[in-house]
C-alpha cells in the first residue's frame, strides 16, 4: 500500500468525521452520563467497535455490558442502549432496539440511515456519512462513495467516534489516562 492510499483513506475518514453534528455527539455524552448502566450492542465489525467502546467506557468508569455475553444483566429503565448498525436495519439489533423501548431503557444509535427502523426509534441519533451497499438511500443514507470496500469507512469512522467520546467523557469526569490504566484487566 502506498502513502497515497493510506493518505486517501484517513481524508475519507477526515470528511466523515466533520460531517458529524456535535449536538448529537452532546447528546449521546449527557446521556452516557445519565445512564445508571450502559449496554452496546452491534452486529459484525460494527459489533467489535462496539466492544472495543464498551471496554473503554469501562476504563473511565462508567457500568457498561455488551449485549450477548453471558454476564450480561438485564437491560431496566434508567440503563442506557448503544447501538452501532451502518443500516440500522439488522434485525437482531431492532429485535433488541424493541425490547430496551419496552422495557424503558434510552436508546442510541450510531448509523449511516436515520430514518431506519432503529433510528426511529432511538431517543438519540449520531448520523456518520459513510456509504454502505447494505444502506438503502431513503433512509436518510449518503450517496457519498469511498475507495474502501463495503462498509469499512462507517466501522472505522465509528471506532474513532466513539474513542473521540471516550476522550470526552474522560476530560468531563476528571478522569486521567493513569486512572483509566488501573481499570485495564490484569489477567490476559
Amino acid at each position: 500500500m502506498s502513502a497515497e492510499e493510506l493518505l486517501a483513506v484517513v481524508g475519507e475518514l477526515g470528511d466523515v468525521l466533520q460531517a458529524v453534528d456535535d449536538d448529537a455527539l452532546r447528546g449521546l455524552e449527557e446521556r452516557l452520563t445519565l445512564a445508571r448502566r450502559v449496554f452496546v450492542a452491534g452486529a459484525g465489525r460494527s459489533g467489535l467497535m462496539m466492544r472495543a467502546f464498551a471496554m473503554r467506557l469501562m476504563h473511565v468508569g462508567l457500568r457498561v455490558h455488551v449485549i450477548g455475553e453471558v454476564t450480561t444483566p438485564p437491560i431496566e429503565a434508567g440503563d442506557l442502549l448503544v447501538i452501532g448498525s451502518g443500516s440500522g436495519e439488522t434485525a437482531s439489533l431492532c429485535s433488541m432496539a424493541q425490547r430496551a423501548r419496552h422495557l424503558g431503557a434510552g436508546l442510541a444509535l450510531v448509523t449511516i440511515a436515520t430514518s431506519s427502523t432503529i433510528g426511529r426509534l432511538a431517543d438519540t441519533v449520531i448520523r456518520l456519512d459513510a456509504p454502505s451497499p447494505k444502506v438503502i438511500p431513503a433512509s436518510g443514507a449518503t450517496t457519498r462513495t469511498s475507495i474502501q470496500p463495503m462498509g469499512s469507512l462507517f466501522e472505522q469512522a465509528l471506532l474513532l467516534l466513539l474513542d473521540t467520546v471516550v476522550l470526552r467523557l474522560a476530560a468531563a469526569r476528571g478522569t486521567s489516562p493513569d486512572e483509566m490504566l488501573t481499570r485495564h484487566a490484569n489477567v490476559e
